[in-house]
């Protein structure tokens, strides 16, 4: 029976595979349009704020400052944390499928091992986040309504800080492994206990580089705005898989850079 059963597992390894991603990617979806377990709905806050978010909306917010319990502070971590499984895992998918098909003497583990290896490296993202939300909140930075910017300052360094760095050779670097995750598995290959998930690892870590500055932006129209996740997911997943990904890049930069400068010269206006 049980060499049945590890029979039946090969022959359907990858399709295990899928589901098991899958699976990943709606609960930590689902988890993230129920609040992120911070009592707030995702939904009412964007019908409120609308596509552009509560500061570029220009709605009525709550900026005070605040300090955290260690409590709360995990809460915005695990919140950060799922929603970034549930933005990054579906672009990086292929690459974890092809490890399994890489390495089946790794089996389904390989895969997990793998994945698991991924998602630690944007979890070191979620906790860094995390801290930076913190402290722009105990400063009176970050709305605590909508949890987005609370000065136009600070949204348009943050928009022209990310269009300049769609433009940089790090960034090129990091999408060139994302997109090509077959020099990526080869090239940093590991042996020993836990290759797989040290490998997972680099290629969260080239994610990470090439999407970090994307990330941010969600403070610009709302850590909850369902338009900016959603946005940014897709565009995510066009940087990295569409046949014309790399054509993005500079125009992506362009735009952020025009609406940075653009939304700094509307509050400057407003002085």
């Amino acid at each position: 029976m049980p060499a049945t059963w590890l029979a039946w597992l090969l022959r359907h390894e990858r399709w295990i595979g899928i589901s098991a991603l899958t699976l990943a990617v709606v609960v930590s979806a689902a988890f993230t349009l129920g609040g992120g377990g911070t009592g707030m709905s995702p939904f009412e806050m964007t019908a409120d704020t609308g596509p552009g978010g509560a500061l570029i909306g220009g709605i009525d917010d709550v900026v005070t400052s605040s300090l955290w319990s260690p409590g709360y502070f995990m809460v915005i971590f695990f919140m950060w944390w799922m929603m970034m499984i549930a933005m990054m895992v579906p672009s990086a998918a292929p690459a974890i499928l092809l490890f399994g098909a890489l390495h089946r003497d790794r089996g389904l583990w390989g895969m997990i091992e793998f994945l698991s290896g991924y998602v630690l490296v944007w979890a070191g993202f979620s906790l860094l986040v995390t801290g930076l939300q913190y402290l722009l909140a105990s400063g009176g930075l970050v709305s605590a309504m909508y949890m987005n910017f609370a000065t136009p300052y600070l949204a348009a360094f943050v928009l022209v800080a990310a269009g300049l760095y769609q433009l940089t050779p790090l960034k090129v670097t990091c999408l060139a492994f994302c997109r090509g995750p077959v020099d990526t598995l080869t090239r940093h290959r590991r042996r020993g206990p836990a290759a797989a998930l040290r490998m997972g690892a680099v290629h969260g870590t080239y994610c990470l580089g090439c999407c970090w500055a994307i990330m941010l932006l969600l403070f610009v129209g709302g850590v909850m705005n369902l338009w900016w996740i959603i946005g940014l997911t897709l565009y995510v997943a066009l940087e990295k898989l569409a046949p014309f990904g790399r054509r993005l890049v500079k125009p992506a930069g362009v735009v952020l850079l025009t609406a940075g400068i653009a939304l700094l010269l509307r509050a400057a206006g407003q002085i």
